[in-house]
């Protein structure tokens, strides 16, 4: 007996605007965040990246070729507003329609994300997730993509890893603005981002299309390295940080009690707080009952013992194997499991 997938199982492939397209400075692309800072730390030169602006045509033949039938797109916010708000860039407008065509046209079904680490720029320095000025606009952003787009695409996702944003920007400091440990910066920016997933969602349903709209977490799994209460604590102040709170929002539509305190504890050792209006929760307790999937994306479970010191992380990106640090004041402290290989990044 021979074993085979479903007729409708998707053999996907995924690319984000900004890590693929390249032609950062053509038809009218406003600056994302990343345009001057990646100029000034000489990483690399996205201006060109895959060149999937201009390639797409035949990425999405060899797609099919290869018997991929979905892709994992993103629509570039600075594409379509380059300032992020105000005059509707035509030429955006107009690529995305050809690209979501074309992918159509080969039988590789678009799914649709429409944030995927790219704020524009003016957006980014009026304080990015943590302004009320970039939620209002994201939605303005996301009504002209569904009313674009609405008819052809039927799978969408409001937010790529909103974990990875607020712990590139704010806790691990790899992303601009290169902010290390201020948990309370990045436990704003989480609950505003699942106020801005909640308001697009919202959006979409009264608008009465007929695709899915979700939300893409990254989900690790925390496990303590032994079974020591200390080291059980840390793992779940981990695993609700992380994992819990933003969880509580997408799907119960409020913060459980449980997640709620452990969350005011960090904050209360970082000497901060979270504000949260009643207004922003409606949106996330409609939305919770709206959402129609949940993506993961999974890259490693982390293994936590407890940690009394002051925060400390190093960010493995050059693959330095053991050169990993990642440590929280008032969570714990991420170690390695002698019985767990890892690659060369940890």
């Amino acid at each position: 007996m021979t074993n085979k997938f479903p007729r409708d199982f998707i053999f996907g492939a995924a690319t984000a605007a900004y890590q693929a397209e390249g032609a950062t400075n053509v038809d009218g692309k406003g600056k994302t965040y990343w345009d001057d800072y990646l100029k000034e730390k000489g990483y690399y030169d996205p201006s060109v990246s895959s060149d999937f602006y201009h390639k797409y045509p035949k990425d999405l033949e060899l797609c099919k070729e290869f018997g991929i039938n979905g892709i994992r797109i993103s629509i570039a916010w600075t594409r379509i507003f380059p300032e992020g708000n105000g005059e509707v860039n035509k030429k955006g407008i107009e690529f995305y329609h050809k690209l979501i065509d074309k992918c159509i046209e080969e039988g590789v079904e678009p799914f649709v994300t429409l944030h995927h680490f790219d704020t524009p720029y003016p957006l980014y320095e009026k304080g990015d997730w943590l302004a009320q000025e970039t939620i209002n606009n994201f939605v303005e952003f996301a009504k002209v993509c569904f009313e674009e787009y609405g008819n052809k695409v039927n799978k969408w996702i409001t937010i790529n890893e909103p974990w990875s944003v607020v712990a590139g920007q704010y806790i691990i400091g790899h992303f601009p603005p290169n902010i290390k440990y201020d948990l309370p910066k990045a436990i704003q920016a989480m609950h505003n981002m699942m106020v801005a997933h909640s308001k697009v969602v919202n959006l979409y349903k009264s608008m009465k299309l007929s695709g899915e709209i979700g939300i893409v977490h990254i989900l690790e799994s925390k496990y303590p390295i032994t079974d020591s209460k200390e080291n059980k604590k840390a793992s779940l102040y981990e695993d609700t940080l992380a994992n819990r709170f933003m969880l509580d929002a997408t799907f119960k539509g409020e913060y459980d009690k449980k997640t709620m305190d452990i969350v005011l504890e960090i904050l209360e050792k970082h000497n901060g707080k979270l504000e949260i209006n009643d207004l922003d929760m409606k949106e996330i307790k409609e939305a919770s009952k709206k959402i129609d999937f949940l993506g993961i994306n999974y890259y490693a479970s982390h293994f936590l013992k407890a940690y009394d010191g002051e925060s400390n992380i190093f960010h493995n990106g050059t693959g330095e194997k053991g050169t990993s640090i990642f440590a929280l004041k008032g969570i714990g402290e991420r170690v390695t499991n002698p019985e767990i290989p890892t690659t060369d990044w940890e």
